[in-house]
């Protein structure tokens, strides 16, 4: 790669010595090291800032009136300035910090001024909203404002790659395709052009690193990881979880931009053992990193629906059927398990299972249930399979609502439910108590978290196991192309009927642990639609938000779905409505999820993804080939 121009001249006009459609051009017409300086003081203003007061009153959340410290939001825009300059310090050459812009992009440092300018403005706009006018804003406050300002001014006059129309199969990082017009699509437009791009720069391989920083780096990025999820969860506004979704989505936009998730990736695959057991440590360490039972409430019902979400996406992501009743499972596993858990309102109130014997009958009977729904109704494809299960989960509701000894037999108790489920004991650990551990309590939902940790990990290894087995490529074979499949000898029914039963089954062991945290089990939640989860509009867009086909996709779809109108409450009574512009907007803008599979990501995109000789002649926007491509 040529080096990047230094006159104004130079800077403004797109690079012609570079390949084609690798263009280099800021959008605001400095010199480079006007552009440099520029970036720099906006981001010291910025971090200045932080430490002086943004407003008179503790009116508004977070203790902004202090001066000497950060707190609140000012945490975060100090987080994201410092970001920022690291990075452009990095991206202008600084030795030691060159492995921060791997790709040798100032890309990542125009995303991370744009977070840094939305949570400083964000924040500054929602304390004259709240206090009644800018007149309540401290000097700090407008020194803020015009300093992240500042540092995104000069972070658009860096020259900045572009690629319209690059699509590597070997490295895409497309947060979306923008071909509309429209003055909203326009300014995704642009910014839809930050993408990573290939450099001729020899760039550092961290594989090639000793082993033992290798397994540093995956230590440290978990241990990060750790923090940031604690902080986002621990955060107790509204403002300040907003201006934290802002800081955090940026900064993983501009860490994708800079090439570094992709080297990070390389590691994780060179290392997998070692990367998947320091996942399960950090998450193992959430309950000790914050000693809150409410926030280890919200970590146990993450679990759950990503468990649930899980089962679901056998069906749906590796097989390609559409469940529209699947809550109906986790609902048949609850209600066994809550009939013979020794609940005083259950018909064999007598009878109280340890807890392996209730998860195994959870399991079974949503494992028969799945097999008696599945055998007649999985011949059928399409919408018609769709409607099926979108009546069985409504069958569902409506008969254990008429179970109650009135409507019909008294099994279920009808709305009422079965409650008083007592808590779990295991190997003579009572889960219900708390318990110290040096210096840390864990209350009652920590001890759950701990268990459904367990048994998330558990499932993780079903799914991973079923999908790379003989059976996992039959389904795969099945959601491509079902009458090929069919032709080469595969038994689409059974291999259909089999995903079904072992999905149900899966959601019948989360169903175990759900009634016994909730203490109880009630009808309302198991439908296909509500106001809050579980149903099954949410474990399908988790699904189809994260990433059908993947591990980590429905557990972060379900994390997102759950936490967003929990700490957002203004969504409270639109969360059907957001569910569904989600869906939109993830379907239009990136239909393989937000963790992709590699295989149905080609697949949306194998239109964009051709070799420069399948491209449109005259098409002066065509990438070309790596070197040594």
């Amino acid at each position: 790669m040529t080096d990047i121009p230094v006159s104004a001249a130079e800077s403004i006009a797109v690079d012609t010595a570079k390949p084609a459609g690798r263009r280099v051009a800021p959008f605001v017409p400095l010199p480079r090291t006007a552009a440099q300086a520029v970036t720099l003081i906006g981001a010291v203003a910025t971090i200045a800032s932080t430490f002086m007061s943004w407003t008179y009153t503790t009116e508004f959340p977070g203790d902004l009136t202090v001066s000497g410290y950060p707190g609140g939001l000012q945490v975060l825009t100090l987080v994201g300035a410092i970001v920022t300059g690291l990075f452009a310090l990095g991206a202008f050459g600084l030795k030691g910090l060159r492995w921060l812009t791997p790709n040798r992009s100032n890309n990542p440092v125009l995303l991370l001024a744009l977070g840094t300018l939305g949570t400083t403005w964000y924040t500054v706009i929602a304390i004259a909203e709240k206090l009644g006018g800018l007149a309540n804003l401290d000097p700090g406050g407008f020194v803020a404002a015009i300093g992240s300002l500042v540092l995104v001014i000069g972070a658009l006059a860096l020259p900045i790659h572009r690629h319209p129309r690059e699509t590597h199969d070997t490295e895409y990082f497309e947060l979306g395709r923008f071909s509309t017009v429209g003055p909203v699509v326009g300014t995704y437009k642009w910014l839809r052009e930050l993408r990573p791009h290939h450099s001729d720069l020899p760039v550092a391989d961290p594989t090639k690193l000793p082993g033992w920083v290798q397994r540093l780096i995956i230590t440290v990025a978990a241990a990060i990881g750790l923090e940031v999820f604690t902080y986002g969860l621990a955060t107790g506004y509204t403002e300040i979880f907003l201006g934290f979704l802002i800081v955090v989505v940026f900064t993983i936009w501009a860490l994708s931009a800079a090439g570094l998730l992709r080297q990070f990736s390389g590691l994780t695959a060179a290392h997998r053992s070692f990367a998947n057991t320091m996942g399960f440590l950090a998450a193992l360490a959430y309950p000790f990193a914050q000693n809150d039972e409410h926030y280890a409430n919200l970590g146990v019902n993450i679990l759950i629906f990503g468990t649930v979400a899980l089962g679901l996406n056998i069906v749906v992501g590796l097989t390609g059927l559409l469940d529209l009743g699947y809550v109906a499972f986790l609902g048949v596993g609850a209600y066994a398990a809550a009939l013979v858990s020794g609940s005083p309102f259950s018909i064999w109130s007598g009878v109280q299972f340890p807890f392996w014997a209730a998860a195994l009958t959870g399991m079974a009977a949503s494992l028969v249930f799945g097999v008696l729904i599945g055998a007649p109704t999985l011949r059928l494809r399409g919408d018609y399979l769709a409607i099926v299960t979108l009546g069985f989960g409504e069958i569902f509701r409506i008969v254990v609502n008429s179970l109650d000894g009135v409507s019909g037999p008294k099994v279920t108790n009808g709305p009422n439910g079965i409650s008083q489920i007592p808590d779990l004991s295991i190997f003579g650990y009572n889960l219900g108590a708390s318990h110290d551990i040096g210096s840390v309590t864990l209350g009652r939902f920590a001890n759950y978290y701990l268990l459904m940790l367990l048994i998330t990990v558990i499932v993780v290894l079903i799914f991973t196991r079923a999908a790379d087995s003989r059976i996992g490529r039959a389904w795969v074979a099945i959601r491509e192309d079902e009458t090929a499949a069919t032709a080469m000898g595969i038994n689409g029914f059974r291999v259909k009927l089999i995903a079904f039963a072992l999905g149900a089954s899966l959601a019948g062991l989360a169903g175990t642990v759900s009634a016994h945290v909730t203490y109880n089990v009630v009808p309302n939640p198991y439908q296909f639609a509500g106001a809050a989860p579980p149903n099954s509009a949410f474990l399908l867009a988790a699904v189809v938000l994260g990433g059908m086909g993947t591990v980590s996709g429905p557990i972060l779809g379900a994390a997102l779905l759950y936490l967003l109108p929990e700490k957002l409450g203004f969504l409270e009574r639109y969360e059907l409505f957001a569910f569904g512009l989600a869906l939109i907007l993830i379907m239009r803008f990136r239909p393989e999820g937000i963790i992709p599979n590699r295989r149905r990501q080609l697949e949306f995109h194998q239109d964009e993804v051709l070799i420069p000789e399948q491209r449109p002649l005259g098409d002066d926007t065509v990438p070309a080939s790596p070197a040594g491509a």
